[in-house]
């Protein structure tokens, strides 16, 4: 297993477009368009940062899980993801380590990456995204 670099900071936002002003006007971060992830009913932007980005998350539903986590917890840091180079040979490894897993295997990720979620009982309560892009 091989982590390669923090590939990017999921927030969790109520208002995509408003939430976009405060790091384009304000920061001075470029935002590269936007995409729905409709198998994750989420609404995302990515703003790049040095060699990481920020993804800005909206929910497309009341029942999908950036509506529950800002129900929940409120707006803020939901996840980090951390870029991995192979995310079927990470997953096994972490698999025989006995590390607990949202997603046993690979699924789509916005910008076409490849994630897998670690649960937050494994990693002291941080919600950890594995993500691939080749």
């Amino acid at each position: 297993m091989k982590v390669t670099r923090v590939d990017h900071v999921g927030i969790a936002v109520k208002d995509l477009e408003e939430s976009l002003k405060f790091y384009t006007e304000i920061l001075g971060l470029e935002a590269h368009g936007s995409e729905v992830v409709e198998e994750q009913k989420v609404k995302v932007a990515f703003l790049p940062c040095g060699d990481s980005e920020l993804e800005l998350l909206e929910s497309t539903a009341p029942d999908g899980p950036i509506a529950k986590y800002i129900e929940k917890k409120g707006e803020g840091i939901q996840h980090v993801a951390l870029r991995v180079d192979n995310i079927e040979e990470t997953l096994a490894e972490l698999k025989e380590k006995g590390v607990r897993l949202i997603d046993q295997t690979p699924r789509y990720g916005a910008g076409g990456a490849r994630i897998a979620f670690l649960h937050p009982k494994a990693t002291n309560g941080v919600l950890l995204e594995l993500c691939e892009r080749k």
